[in-house]
């Protein structure tokens, strides 16, 4: 036979333990959740911007990657052909992207340290805390050679060019 006593004892030592158990998990989900918050933050604020080479041209983008802003100094259009400034733009622009995506890693790679005690582990069902955090996205690396456009075809009209350039229409 069991003593009472000693059987409530045990209870109340366990039922303590769990208490404690569960007071840690709360001030870690607080502490994780403060953190995600936090890094949500700086992340949205993330901004950056690239300039070609030569000077020539200057983008801005924010943190999910979307172009902002795209400056050509004044004399980019006589320094350079329509061809040669487009790559350009576009270097820059991945450029900036780059620059943006690296530093959202960084700050999501502190957010997505896993937390000393995870719920999924103690309660079926529940979310793991690491399965809450987007996963980072890839840093875009420049084209090694932009595609270039195909040569314009010759017209076969004998006045040459498109009928649709002729004026008179």
């Amino acid at each position: 036979m069991t003593d009472p006593s000693g059987r409530r004892a045990e209870l109340e030592a366990r039922n303590a333990a769990m208490r404690e158990q569960v007071d840690s998990l709360m001030s870690e989900l607080h502490r994780k959740t403060a953190e995600m918050r936090e890094a949500q933050a700086k992340a949205v604020a993330i901004t950056a911007s690239a300039t070609s080479q030569d000077g020539s041209v200057t983008a801005r983008v924010d943190s999910s990657g979307a172009l902002t802003s795209l400056e050509f100094s004044p004399n980019a259009f006589e320094r350079s052909t329509p061809d040669k400034l487009a790559r350009v733009a576009t270097e820059t622009v991945i450029a900036a992207i780059a620059k943006s995506r690296t530093e959202l890693n960084e700050v999501l790679a502190d957010a997505q340290q896993g937390s000393s005690i995870d719920l999924s582990e103690m309660l079926p069902g529940v979310p793991s805390l690491a399965d809450l955090i987007p996963p980072v996205p890839p840093v875009p690396q420049p084209a090694s050679q932009a595609p270039r456009r195909p040569a314009r075809p010759a017209d076969d009209d004998e006045e040459g060019g498109s009928v649709m350039d002729r004026g008179g229409w």
